[in-house]
C-alpha cells in the first residue's frame, strides 16, 4: 500500500481516504488509479459507482474452463452489475435501442466496461452452414489476448441464453480467432438473473462464459423513495415562491 500511495498524486490520494470504508477497498481504488492512471474526476465517478463492490462480481464458469492465471484475470475484468445509466433510457427500453444507444456512446461503453477492451462491431455477421447469425457486439480484449462476446437481453436470464452464447464463442473460435489468440470469452448481460439458475446454466457449458445484470437508471433505495418529493410537489413549491416574489 505505501508504495502505491507514493506514485499517486496527493489529490487522489485524500480522495481515496475520505470516500473509502476499509483498507482493502482503498488499496484497491489506490492500485486501479496507478494502474488506468485516473484523474481526480474519473477516480470519483468509480469511487461513487462502487466498483470495489462491482468488479468481479459476476457468476462464471471461468474457473472450470480456462487456466488458473486466465480465469482470475477474466473475472477480474466483469463487473456486476454494469451501470448504463450514462444512456439516459427508461427501465422499459427494448434490447435494440440499448444496443443501439451503447454504440452511440461508445466511450462510455468502454469505461464502464473497464481498460482493454477494443471495439470491434454490432450486429456482427458470422456466417455458418450457408446461415448468418449476428452477434450483438463484438470486442478485443488486448491483455487476455481473446475476442470478447457479448449478448445483451432486455428481460431475465433464461438458461437458453447460454446455449446460444456457446454457439457464438465456437463460431467465433472458429472464423475470427487466430492460433495467437487465447479462447473466446462470452458475457450475457441481462435486466435481471437468477444466481441460482444462472450457476445451473453454466456447470455443462465447455466455452468461458460470464453472466451479470445492467442498470440503466441508478437505483433509489426503497426507505428514500418515500421521502423524495414528487413531481407535484415540486411544481406547488415552485408556484408558491413565484407567488411569493410577487
Amino acid at each position: 500500500m505505501p508504495q502505491t500511495v507514493a506514485q499517486i498524486p496527493w489529490g487522489q490520494n485524500r480522495l481515496i481516504i475520505s470516500k473509502t470504508k476499509d483498507i482493502d477497498e482503498a488499496l484497491f481504488y489506490a492500485h486501479e488509479t496507478l494502474k488506468n492512471a485516473w484523474s481526480r474526476d474519473l477516480l470519483e465517478i468509480q469511487i461513487e459507482d462502487k466498483l470495489f463492490q462491482r468488479q468481479g462480481n459476476a457468476i462464471t464458469n471461468f474457473d472450470n474452463v480456462l487456466p488458473e492465471q486466465q480465469s482470475n484475470t477474466a473475472k477480474n475484468i466483469l463487473k456486476d452489475p454494469y451501470h448504463f445509466d450514462f444512456l439516459g433510457l427508461e427501465n422499459d427500453a427494448l434490447e435494440k435501442t440499448i444496443e443501439n444507444e451503447l454504440t452511440k456512446h461508445i466511450t462510455e461503453f468502454l469505461l464502464e466496461l473497464g481498460k482493454g477492451f477494443a471495439y470491434v462491431g454490432n450486429q456482427y455477421k458470422i456466417e455458418i452452414s450457408e446461415t448468418d447469425y449476428f452477434i450483438d457486439l463484438l470486442f478485443y480484449h488486448l491483455d487476455l489476448k481473446c475476442f470478447i462476446v457479448i449478448e445483451l437481453k432486455a428481460g431475465k436470464f433464461k438458461p437458453e441464453y447460454a446455449g446460444k452464447l456457446n454457439f457464438y464463442l465456437s463460431a467465433v473460435d472458429s472464423k475470427l480467432k487466430k492460433e495467437t489468440d487465447n479462447p473466446s470469452i462470452g458475457i450475457l448481460l441481462c435486466k435481471k438473473k437468477d444466481k441460482i439458475e444462472a450457476e445451473y446454466a453454466l456447470r455443462d457449458i465447455n466455452k468461458p462464459l460470464g453472466i451479470s445484470e445492467y442498470q440503466l437508471t441508478e437505483i433509489i433505495p426503497e426507505n428514500l423513495k418515500t421521502k423524495l418529493p414528487s413531481i407535484e410537489e415540486i411544481e406547488n413549491e415552485l408556484i408558491e415562491k413565484i407567488e411569493r416574489k410577487d
